[in-house]
């Protein structure tokens, strides 16, 4: 695996940094020079080669003229594996030097890591004209979101996907226009749920100090994040979600799937107020349950506001069911959402087909119209060689993650009312802004160094 320290040569990086981060610049790179004829080969590199990055690349690679040309983990037995699959795609463990070295060559770039590198990684290879799409949650906090939101909008020809492989489904896309047809009128409150939990193990950190397995780059792993020491178990490769410093919780994890359709099909600006009615989150982690009540503005498709609850968990987080005017017998799925309306009630289960109701009785099927699946991979890598569009850019994306991100935050602070200003990133609580930002350890400020903080 050949490996170059990224402070050893002048990096393409670097020479584009004062011509073409900001301030409305167009970027210069290979990713930005495709004609719409999409006759062109895309060269796609992918960082984190896990279970759902090994997936993200297997289906982005079935796309029409894609070529793998670089695959980059910090887990040598993930690169091991996945690099049998690409022949002639070169490996890397340190994503920072395989930019350096190939990122002339590089058009897209998959990023399937844990939360706490999507923001630094994307905004690397955004930075050098590089097509991007990340996994959800877009970013682990909300100052890196809005570096991404930002670049990409300053930047248009640079093509932006969040990996909500959900939203491309059917019973997401019919749910939406079935919603926006007018069926159940103005809708008022939106129900939103999952029956799993990412809770934390209390206030304290992991116990021990192991050994790092050979197959890791702990340093890397950690990234941005002030550095500790490995504990077998407790972070790679399964359970990072749990923790702060890594993951988001399940509000994280499942968030920007379920808030996507509501998203969708009501077409929702920033919440204007959130407050936590679940158990504190610990110092480190997360709380076994959620329960967030968010304040959304009115459109077209809601009355003058909306009411929006998340809860989430194994406890005693539900949704509030007589809300959803269920016949006799019927009961919600264990994920999913469903919107209130002047006419009625959608339900929306996770990964399944929507149901309308109404006072007790189930409404006429025939009102649901229903829209058919599309491929969100090679939606991406189309769009890339300039064919078509992708559904969830992150102009859409980052509104879907910023409202779970500012959910995550306001489970800091049980029971008290935040109101957030989105175009100014801060609450009226000082404690709460503090988290709109993360602390980086020394040599690792995103936003500094790629001239957006």
């Amino acid at each position: 695996m050949k490996q170059t320290s990224p402070a050893m040569k002048t990096t393409r990086r670097q020479l584009l940094k004062n011509a073409a981060v900001f301030g409305g610049a167009a970027l210069a790179g290979p990713g930005l020079v495709f004609g719409q004829g999409g006759n062109k080969t895309l060269n796609l590199a992918a960082v984190g080669l896990g279970g759902q990055g090994a997936g993200d690349l297997a289906n982005s690679a079935k796309g029409t003229n894609v070529r793998v040309v670089g695959l980059c983990d910090v887990d040598s037995v993930n690169l091991t594996r996945t690099g049998k699959r690409y022949d002639g795609a070169k490996t890397y463990k340190d994503y920072r030097v395989m930019l350096d070295e190939m990122g002339k060559d590089i058009d897209a770039l998959l990023v399937s890591t844990p939360d706490h590198m999507h923001g630094p990684i994307a905004l690397a290879a955004m930075q050098l004209g590089i097509h991007v799409h990340v996994q959800k949650p877009l970013a682990h906090n909300v100052a890196e979101l809005r570096a991404m939101q930002t670049m990409a909008e300053e930047n248009p020809k640079l093509v932006t996907q969040m990996g909500t492989q959900i939203h491309s489904h059917t019973a997401y896309r019919t749910a939406t226009a079935t919603v926006r047809s007018g069926v159940i009128g103005k809708v008022s409150e939106a129900h939103l749920w999952v029956s799993k939990s990412w809770a934390g193990r209390g206030n304290g950190l992991p116990d021990g100090n192991d050994p790092v397995p050979d197959r890791l780059d702990w340093d890397l792993w950690q990234g941005p994040v002030p550095e500790r020491p490995y504990v077998h178990g407790a972070y790679h490769p399964g359970n990072w979600r749990r923790w702060k410093a890594f993951g988001t919780g399940t509000l994280g994890d499942m968030g920007c799937h379920i808030y996507d359709p509501v998203f969708s099909c009501l077409d929702l600006g920033m919440p204007t107020s959130i407050v936590s009615k679940g158990p504190q989150h610990f110092d480190h982690s997360f709380a076994p349950d959620t329960d967030v009540r968010y304040t959304f503005a009115q459109t077209k498709y809601t009355t003058e506001q909306v009411a929006f609850r998340w809860t989430d968990g194994s406890r005693g987080s539900r949704p509030d069911a007589s809300r959803a005017q269920l016949p006799d017998g019927v009961k919600l799925p264990g994920a999913g959402m469903f919107l209130v309306g002047d006419k009625g009630v959608i339900v929306v289960p996770h990964y399944s087909a929507p149901s309308l109701y109404a006072n007790g009785e189930a409404m006429d099927p025939a009102l649901i119209k229903t829209i058919p699946s599309k491929d969100h991979y090679t939606e991406f890598t189309d769009a890339c060689r300039g064919v078509g569009e992708t559904s969830t850019p992150f102009s859409y994306s980052a509104r879907v993650t910023e409202a779970v991100l500012v959910g995550v935050i306001a489970g800091d602070f049980k029971d008290r009312m935040l109101k957030w200003d989105s175009p100014k990133l801060r609450f009226d609580h000082a404690p709460a802004t503090e988290k709109v930002h993360r602390k980086y350890r020394e040599g690792w400020d995103v936003l500094k160094k790629h001239g957006v903080g």
